[in-house]
């Protein structure tokens, strides 16, 4: 596997945009914002963070794949990014639903790591279970954005918005395995796509949510 279990001590602070930066509170201290937030500001803020998520998750396949030395440097880079994604959430849902997102995000890049193992391996009765316990996960984030935010983020569509990422996520993998470079690059443009519309919804329904704490 090319992501070994040292990549989850990460610790270090995690970068956060401008839009989303802020003083982290105690774990069960009142979430209270400093300042209003600009709407544009954190829209594209949340962009730049769902982008990286999948600009990093396209290097690891690509270093992943060509068997390459700085695969574990990508995937390290890449479950920071999981961190990231947590840390926005918390001025808004708080420290303990913050940690759980990066909880349940970083799982979904080691079993997509080891889904590209297993399928650079030709090994398909693994890629079999593999895949179960991925999407299984994906539905597990879409169950914790829905928890928290039901009326803009219903179930339905989230599990349906994380499936379809999975699925774009394994056409640019199996791709690349197969050297078919324009069909990974096609991938990849579907990806890039639909991330932008996903993370436009994630951050229309915070300030849906939370109308308050932007201006």
């Amino acid at each position: 596997m090319f992501i070994t279990a040292a990549a989850l001590a990460i610790t270090s602070a995690a970068f956060l945009p401008p839009a989303v930066q802020h003083t982290r509170p105690a774990p069960h201290d009142p979430v209270v914002a400093e300042a209003p937030l600009d709407r544009a500001q954190f829209h594209d803020a949340m962009r730049a963070l769902w982008e990286d998520h999948v600009t990093w998750t396209r290097l690891y396949i690509v270093s992943a794949v060509a068997g390459l030395p700085d695969a574990q440097a990508a995937a390290e880079r890449l479950l920071q990014n999981q961190t990231d994604i947590g840390n926005a959430i918390k001025p808004f849902y708080g420290e303990a639903a913050g940690d759980r997102l990066t909880a349940l995000l970083k799982p979904h890049i080691l079993i997509a790591a080891e889904l590209v193992t297993a399928a650079k391996a030709g090994n398909n009765a693994e890629v079999k279970g593999v895949s179960a316990r991925w999407y299984a996960n994906a539905n597990e984030i879409a169950d914790f954005l829905n928890a928290a935010n039901p009326k803009n983020w219903p179930q339905a569509t989230m599990r349906d918005e994380m499936r379809h990422h999975l699925d774009l996520t394994l056409e640019e993998a199996q791709a690349r395995l197969r050297g078919d470079w324009k069909a990974d690059i096609a991938a990849y443009e579907k990806i890039h796509h639909h991330i932008l519309g996903m993370t436009d919804a994630l951050s229309k329904g915070i300030v849906t949510q939370f109308p308050e704490r932007f201006n």
